[in-house]
């Protein structure tokens, strides 16, 4: 027999690092679930928050009477959107221009049409965003610290915030920019736990992750995360940058899920798979964007809705609108990066991070009190003993992020950072503190966290966090900062509400000169 017929050894039947039928117990312990099983718990302690906040934003809802601060931009923008489905100027019976997108007017408008052109009517669909902003954080903060308790905390402490609060009475947009971005980034992490589930029960059915992927189905949760942050686009363009934070977060998450179960090619696959991903998910978006100008396009009277034409130039059908749509985008946008006139409560995002400048939405000193002297107001203010509260623990969160590598703090540390950081980069224009709006619940989300490292966490079997002393202690503390939180909340009431106030009584909750 020839050397050349002699057939080479099998190779051992282990050459290939196949995962055998069901996962591995480490890939167990990376992808499974950690969502504690309380459901009937959890939905009691969500309705009751919930409930606590709606029943706390809606008394008073009235008071003042007629338009304060913004609402008499919004307000009869919203107003004359539902007469004529643009904003309307009726000095020359003609289309107003306006430097914000349509769609949180139209949420305004829903309301004044459900309701009437009133103080209720204009204000009750901020009441409506606010309270969804707080079940939502309810339902988001349960999701990733794996406790109901924690998750109710998140909500009360947003419930009692007081910024949240004066904005969730009061027809601006930045509540509705909030909420739609809190809502668009929860659908993120369910979509994150919706992907991983789908491979974890893909592994435990016998699919080898370093052949191939499973196929998990239509990704509701990215569409609506899409659909979401397209239409906060639509209300405010500061939304942008949580567009570009979420195609991020998709990115690396997909990496990491790659890695965690084992894949060949984690990166190679990911950046192949999270571009088509990605591709669709910002052209889904842009079309939602773009749907919100319905009324835009319906309508001949809209502000540069013939800019071709008034050039003297031709305008074909379909594509000159389109054009004169993006041309009055490049002077909004011209606007928004000029903005540098100066304003009597314009702030910077250092003195936002310490609660240095709030805003005034309305002051009267003719207000019946019972003294001499008296005062009412409305201040866009946040609760300090909370807001104060909210630096420490953010830079503690990230120091648990960067020592544990933990996603779900990186997951807030995203969310605060698209709602503050990029303002750093325009220090010449014309700021104010409501834009923190859409940063509050992630800032808020942190503190939580921060109480839940100060409480300990608690298995079966034994705790985690420290001894049963040791819990009790840490439940002590967190006890009584969310009761302090509540008293200064409730200190402060009069001033979020405009109740008149002797003078004395309203000097007093100026902590602080730059707040008068």
């Amino acid at each position: 027999m020839s050397a050349n017929s002699v057939r080479p050894p099998e190779p051992p039947a282990s050459w290939r690092p196949t995962l055998p039928v069901g996962p591995l117990p480490r890939v167990r312990a990376r992808m499974e679930s950690r969502l504690p099983g309380d459901r009937r718990r959890a939905l009691i302690v969500t309705l009751g928050v919930t409930a606590l906040a709606a029943v706390l934003r809606l008394i008073g809802l009235v008071h003042p009477k007629g338009l304060i601060f913004d609402e008499v931009y919004y307000a009869q923008d919203a107003h004359s959107m539902l007469m004529h489905g643009v904003e309307w100027n009726a000095g020359n019976d003609g289309s107003a221009y306006v430097a914000h997108p349509p769609f949180g007017k139209w949420i305004i408008a829903a309301g004044q049409g459900s309701f009437g052109f009133d103080e209720f009517g204009w204000r009750i669909s901020a009441v409506a965003a606010g309270v969804i902003g707080v079940a939502i954080l309810v339902r988001l903060m349960r999701r990733l610290t794996g406790s109901t308790l924690l998750g109710g905390t998140a909500g009360l402490l947003l419930a009692v915030e007081g910024s949240h609060f004066v904005l969730s009475r009061a027809s601006l947009l930045d509540i509705f920019l909030a909420t739609l971005v809190l809502a668009a980034m929860y659908c993120l992490v369910r979509d994150r736990d919706w992907r991983r589930g789908g491979w974890f029960a893909a592994i435990e059915r016998g699919l080898d992750p370093v052949r191939r992927r499973p196929k998990l189905g239509i990704p509701w949760w990215r569409i609506a995360t899409a659909v979401l942050l397209g239409l906060a686009m639509s209300t405010k363009w500061s939304a942008l940058w949580y567009i570009l934070a979420c195609i991020v977060l998709f990115i690396v998450w997909d990496w990491r899920l790659r890695v965690d179960a084992g894949a060949r090619k984690p990166l190679t696959d990911t950046v192949i798979y999270e571009f088509a991903q990605n591709l669709w998910f910002g052209f889904l978006a842009i079309g939602v964007y773009l749907a919100t100008w319905i009324g835009w396009f319906a309508n001949d009277n809209g502000s540069y809705r013939h800019w071709l034409a008034d050039q003297g130039r031709p305008e074909p059908p379909v594509i000159g609108e389109l054009v004169n749509w993006f041309q009055y985008h490049l002077s909004v946008y011209d606007f928004h990066s000029s903005l540098s006139k100066e304003h009597t409560y314009q702030s910077t995002p250092f003195e936002w991070l310490f609660n240095l400048r709030p805003v005034v939405f309305f002051w009267s000193s003719d207000v019946p009190c019972g003294a001499e002297r008296c005062a009412g107001e409305i201040l866009l203010l946040g609760t300090p003993l909370l807001w104060w509260a909210f630096v420490p623990a953010t830079a503690a969160l990230l120091v648990w992020a960067l020592y544990k590598r933990d996603w779900r703090a990186w997951f807030l540390l995203v969310g605060i950072g698209a709602g503050i950081a990029p303002w750093f980069f325009y220090p010449e224009r014309t700021m104010f503190f409501f834009y923190t709006a859409p940063a509050v619940p992630f800032f808020i989300g942190a503190v939580t966290w921060c109480l839940g490292m100060i409480i300990g966490r608690y298995r079966p079997g034994g705790p985690v966090g420290g001894s049963p002393e040791r819990r009790l202690t840490g439940a002590l503390i967190a006890g009584a900062f969310i009761a302090v939180v509540v008293l200064c909340f409730a200190y402060f009431w009069p001033i979020y509400t405009g109740e008149p106030l002797e003078y004395q009584e309203w000097r007093s909750r100026m902590w602080l000169r730059s707040w008068i």
